[in-house]
């Protein structure tokens, strides 16, 4: 009887990784596609109006040119409710700059975007909403159920007796996600009615259905395959206009066509974080019990679809405050559609919370941790449930310990080093825990000499989070095989589907149908023979046990019954060392730590590397990242990475994670949460709660640069 190892939860490298630093990864463009042409797209120069004329004479004289596609000669298609952002040609309207106004296609990439330059636009203007200080009046309630004001308490009586009281305006500018690989596409048609989609996309299925009801296809007919992504943090979540043109594009042409956006492009092509105005106000008794909390937030979404990410999120379940108010007001701009962002409504909601927080900590003169756990909730204050488990105090006492935060100086500007202040920061963080229906086949064979290796299939979708890997350490364990002997492929529709790689269902959803279906095998396989076993049998026991060379099923998972009646979320402790320049106000994050409880860690060290990568960005959201809009025209100014800023390496110093021991029985039947999304949240409050700490300076906008700081 062969002793199962044990190889969830260990630090294993990524099995794809030697295919993506050597260069044989297949991104969306990179398939060998025989006869391929190539799309460009030609985009709207106003932010409302009308095209009134195209005049693309010029363009379809280039040499290689093989059609010029407007809104005059574009198929006639019925947009699917999964589309984002519409642009995909069906009328003369324009609603933002850079709206998708045509395309060229060439033989080459070069003549295409030589010939797109050639275009012509005539245009009727109309008056622009593209200022958003001078719309935010106009913003309402939004049409979405769940953004309804959340009531609890008597908020205005129990704030106005407050002891003592916050009340400040957080603001959060429009940021846009850059992935590594900027959103490309290639479309065959394999005959009239079947497409083939290769695409990066974070919901592989999403992006099948939304295609299909576009073209008026059978969900069957469209085949997605995105086995690397490249990034996507939200932006590859859905199926955005670029992809349908591809589609049309290769119709039009009767051959294969690679669309690909340029890295100026995807500011005004695939969403982006809206600018969120939020007013926090929290009361408190002089001993530090929270007795009133309002998170109001004014943003703004496209003319015609609503997209409003939910800032009070964090707040409604953070702490215990016994009276709350949560509402959202949205103004209707010719700005592109937002959409999900890593964290979405968490990262820019808990900004402003945990900044109020640390206020009320130094209005107090408490310990801002002190602080946060004499305000634990015993359960989820936003609806009654019990915690399937939470670990924030576990967090923040774990995390201050690594981080050393017995060594902060409460007094602002009591640290000084050289020509710095020096300052700490602490925040938390959270995300639902969720798990997705989703179905997966295992395939096992023996060969030679008893040697059984398993296959893995399920449409799931990686984002360079490691998802290869952890779905073979989960098959293996179960299996009771190597990790070599276990070969995973995920990312085409064609395999049964599954989750996404969003909101940070992906690990949860995916390797629990993984384990499922492995012990399906294991069972089905048992079931062929008479045999007892006293330990567990691995699958090369069963098989020879069944004299099987090859056994193949399919499982169909779903969450567990019962799990709606708890509250499931991960949890996070941010902690930050900030070094300010004194004379120049520049800022750099010199250690950075994050606890995290996130259910079973598959795997610490892909685990580690998504932590610190969400702590990366959150750095960048507090100290670099902004896209500003020239109002005059509704274009944005920031279009490039030379302007638009991100951290580099010097940006960030030692950044370290440390993972809690919890165990959670009731989110699924792995206890996996997720942490995709949690690392970015609470990290700007930690940043700049940490600077504040250093300079005595309280900065409420982010980013918080220079300037807002000598």
């Amino acid at each position: 009887m062969s002793e199962r190892k044990k190889v969830i939860g260990e630090a294993v490298s990524r099995i794809d990784g030697f295919m993506k630093v050597t260069g044989t990864a297949n991104y969306a463009t990179d398939f060998p596609i025989s006869n391929t042409a190539y799309a460009f797209l030609f985009k709207s120069e106003i932010a409302a109006g009308k095209v009134m004329d195209i005049d693309t004479s010029a363009a379809e004289k280039v040499t290689g040119v093989l059609a010029v596609v407007t809104h005059k000669n574009a198929a006639k298609l019925t947009p699917s409710r999964g589309l984002r952002g519409g642009g995909i040609l069906q009328d003369n309207n324009v609603e933002f700059w850079g709206e998708h106004a045509g395309f060229v296609v060439a033989e080459t990439f070069e003549q295409a975007r030589y010939a797109a330059r050639l275009i012509e636009i005539k245009y009727e203007k109309a008056a622009a909403k593209t200022d958003f200080e001078k719309h935010e009046k106009e913003a309402v309630k939004p049409k979405a159920e769940d953004r309804a004001d959340k009531i609890r308490g008597d908020f205005a009586s129990a704030f106005q007796t407050g002891a003592v009281t916050v009340d400040e305006i957080y603001e959060t500018p429009i940021e846009h996600h850059q992935p590594m690989a900027p959103h490309a596409t290639i479309a065959v048609w394999d005959a009239a009615d079947k497409l083939t989609i290769y695409n990066e996309s974070q919901v592989v299925n999403g992006v099948q259905g939304a295609v299909a009801q576009t073209f008026g296809l059978e969900p069957k007919n469209v085949r997605v395959i995105t086995p690397h992504i490249g990034g996507g943090f939200g932006s590859k979540g859905g199926a955005w206009g670029h992809v349908i043109l591809a589609a049309m594009a290769a119709k039009a042409v009767n051959r294969p066509v690679k669309l690909a956006l340029t890295r100026q492009m995807m500011f005004d092509s695939v969403g982006l974080r809206q600018k969120n105005v939020q007013h926090l106000r929290l009361a408190a008794t002089k001993d530090g019990k929270f007795t009133a909390l309002a998170h109001e937030t004014t943003t703004h979404s496209a003319i015609n679809e609503e997209f409003v990410e939910p800032c009070g999120d964090v707040s409604a379940h953070m702490y215990e405050v016994p009276n709350s108010r949560i509402s959202y007001r949205v103004a209707a701009m010719n700005i592109i559609t937002p959409t999900y962002t890593r964290g979405p409504g968490k990262s820019t909601g808990s900004f402003a919370l945990e900044s109020a927080v640390d206020e009320l900590a130094y209005k107090l003169k408490m310990d801002p941790i002190e602080l946060r756990i004499k305000n634990e909730p015993a359960k989820d204050p936003s609806n009654g449930k019990p915690w399937s488990s939470r670990s924030v105090v576990e967090c923040l006492r774990k995390g201050a310990e690594a981080f050393g935060w017995s060594n902060r100086k409460a007094q602002p500007r009591a640290n000084v080093q050289g020509d710095f202040y020096v300052g700490f920061g602490v925040a938390c963080g959270t995300y639902p825990a969720r798990q997705r229906d989703t179905s997966a086949i295992v395939k096992l064979t023996r060969g030679a000499g008893a040697n059984v290796t398993a296959a893995i299939e399920l449409a799931a979708s990686d984002l360079g989070t490691g998802t290869n890997t952890i779905l073979a350490q989960t098959a293996a364990e179960t299996l009771g095989l190597d990790v070599n002997q276990i070969s995973v492929k995920i990312g085409d529709s064609a395999l049964p589907p599954a989750a996404g790689s969003v909101g940070s269902v992906g690990a949860a959803s995916f390797a629990n149908a993984v384990y499922e279906g492995c012990l399906k095998a294991l069972n089905e396989l048992q079931a062929k023979t008479n045999r007892q076993y006293f330990n567990a049998p691995t699958a090369a026991e069963l098989l020879d046990a069944a004299n099987l060379k090859f056994y193949e099923t399919r499982v169909d998972a779903k969450p567990p019954e019962g799990t709606d009646k708890y509250s499931s979320h991960s949890f996070n402790a941010n902690f930050a060392e900030v070094w300010v320049n004194r004379s120049t106000g520049m800022t750099r994050v010199k250690r950075f730590v994050a606890a995290t409880g996130a259910g079973r860690i598959l795997n610490p060290k892909t685990a580690h590397s998504q932590i610190i990568g969400g702590g990366i960005w959150g750095i960048g959201m507090a100290l670099h990242e902004e896209s500003l809009i020239d109002p005059r025209y509704g274009n944005f100014a920031t279009r490039s990475f030379a302007d638009y800023h991100i951290p580099s390496n010097l940006d960030v110093g030692e950044m370290k994670s440390v993972f809690i021991n919890e165990e959670d029985k009731i989110v699924n039947k792995m206890g996996i949460k997720g942490i995709g999304e949690v690392g970015i949240v609470g990290v700007a409050a930690a940043v700049a709660n940490a600077i504040f700490n250093a300079t005595g300076k309280r900065v409420r906008s982010l980013p918080i640069t220079p300037d807002k700081l000598i």
